[in-house]
């Protein structure tokens, strides 16, 4: 296939970027997503010509790295893929592709398509996290869960952390991402110990980093890759009121 690119190219968050079009040619339908996209920075490396810096590690789906606004939509056209498994079969001969990077004022971009997503690191470390004591190993089954609370709880700990629900929320709200983090935990015995604190220090820290409000539209669960559903929004405002109605944080 022979495409038209156009990719967002900026090179650093304090210079102004600008989309640059470039074709390609030769592409098989087999390649993946950033398999073409390795094929034009070879030509452009072999023109002396910058190469266009984007975001991937495991290619396999898992991790979220490779965050790409495709055509308008987050990862791409396909529903349930991320950008790294998205192949070239679903475009055609003659297409021309918008490439862009997530669009939020918390993500910030670093250059071209790669930007900074620290700050759900930052709401992880405010209360992404279980208080357990060292030592052995416990059984497996030395705590009873039932299966439909594992289920659930499974459910929303597959969250990858790519951030296409904040690129996909016209608000650009976090609150997919951050529901997955605390309902994983609060479904579960081990989690009930932060279980309160969690809920208020992640969200306030969600408020800080500049991510917008949820308007219950659900863009982010139909970007969603891994099919995050928005059931863990509803948890999370429960948890959230539930700990601000007995809260010992008087701020």
């Amino acid at each position: 296939m022979d495409l038209t690119l156009k990719v967002w190219r900026q090179k650093d968050r304090n210079s102004a970027g600008s989309m640059v079009t470039y074709p390609v040619v030769g592409i098989s339908p087999d390649m993946s997503f950033l398999e073409m996209l390795d094929v034009l920075n070879e030509d452009l490396l072999r023109k002396g010509e910058e190469p266009i810096a984007f975001d991937h590690d495991c290619r396999e789906g898992i991790c979220g790295m490779c965050s790409l606004f495709i055509n308008g939509r987050a990862h791409g056209p396909e529903r349930g893929t991320t950008t790294c498994q998205l192949h070239m079969r679903h475009f055609s001969h003659g297409d021309t592709i918008t490439i862009e990077p997530w669009r939020a004022a918390a993500f910030p971009v670093h250059k071209d398509l790669i930007v900074d997503r620290s700050a759900f690191d930052r709401i992880q470390q405010a209360g992404g996290y279980i208080s357990v004591n060292t030592g052995g190993v416990p059984d497996a089954n030395e705590i009873p869960i039932p299966k439909s609370i594992a289920d659930k709880a499974f459910d929303a700990a597959t969250c990858i952390g790519c951030g296409a629900c904040v690129a996909a929320c016209k608000n650009a709200s976090a609150m997919l991402f951050v529901s997955a983090k605390v309902s994983q935990m609060a479904m579960l015995p081990q989690g009930k110990t932060e279980r309160k604190t969690r809920a208020e220090n992640m969200v306030a820290q969600m408020d800080i980093e500049g991510f917008g409000a949820c308007s219950n539209t659900g863009a982010c669960a139909a970007e969603c890759p891994v099919g995050i559903s928005l059931e863990n929004i509803a948890m999370l405002n429960r948890e959230y009121l539930g700990a601000r109605l007995t809260s010992e944080n008087l701020a």
